[in-house]
């Protein structure tokens, strides 16, 4: 089902698993499509969800940590490696999944970065409740100093991020250009070899959640909750051709990865 009476018109992205190259071109396109002068005249006033998973283990390295810093953690040394454009610790995507969502600059909650982080969790936890998987926001995590925060981004603790007990299955993060916002998010489904100290949601609570239920039931939570009218559309060609520069010019490329 990919309609819902709403106010704003917002396109459903299903995409097949890619790589991690591939992934974040594409997250970084949509970004650029919804921001003022972006590609597409068309696509500029709407805003975009997608749900993807990775074609293979990989870790993405938040914006701002040395690549040298993955050496240490020694479970995911043959994952493949991408950088985001957004900050936080370092994510293994490999029995998760991963949702973008990308507001143009017109839109309200393009305003309200804070408001939009909680609202979207706020969705995904309502889901997680119906599958039968109990889980809540963290309001008041233990200050840690930037310099002492863990590796991996689920060991790391937010306001506004999902919890089921003390542990963590859900963090977003955020990107601005030109008045838009691209919120992305991991959504850890089961424990991973290449982190095995992170323990998913199938361990937590002893649900295994198929992912494209889950990723249509959380497409029509956040339509109804952000008053969303969901269009199942593909990227457009320019966008297409644009994510493909993308890969090779930057999320491929040594220059980007190992950037710091």
């Amino acid at each position: 089902m990919c309609a819902v009476d709403a106010k704003s018109p917002c396109r459903l992205l299903k995409d097949p698993p890619r790589d991690g190259a591939w992934q974040m071109a594409v997250d970084e396109v949509l970004l650029d499509s919804a921001s003022d002068g972006g590609l597409s005249a068309s696509d500029g006033g709407r805003c975009s969800l997608r749900f993807y998973r990775w074609s293979r283990p990989t870790l993405s390295l938040g914006y701002f940590q040395k690549h040298a810093e993955r050496a240490a953690h020694h479970a995911s040394r043959d994952c493949a490696l991408v950088r985001r454009q957004t900050g936080g610790g370092a994510i293994v995507h490999d029995r998760e999944l991963t949702y973008s969502f990308v507001l143009p600059s017109a839109h309200p909650l393009a305003a309200d970065p804070t408001r939009l982080y909680i609202l979207v969790h706020e969705a995904l936890i309502a889901v997680l409740n119906r599958s039968g998987v109990q889980a809540e926001i963290c309001a008041a995590p233990a200050a840690i100093s930037p310099d002492d925060q863990p590796f991996l981004c689920f060991q790391r603790r937010a306001v506004g991020d999902i919890l089921i007990g003390d542990s963590k299955v859900c963090g977003s993060a955020q990107r601005r250009r030109r008045g838009a916002i691209l919120q992305h998010g991991s959504l850890l489904l089961a424990q991973s070899p290449a982190a095995p100290e992170l323990k998913g949601i199938r361990e937590l609570s002893g649900k295994s959640l198929d992912a494209a239920a889950f990723s249509e039931a959380a497409a029509q939570e956040l339509a109804a909750r952000l008053r969303l009218r969901l269009d199942c559309d593909p990227l457009a060609t320019a966008e297409s051709d644009a994510a493909r520069a993308l890969v090779s010019a930057k999320y491929a490329a040594p220059s980007w990865n190992r950037r710091r």
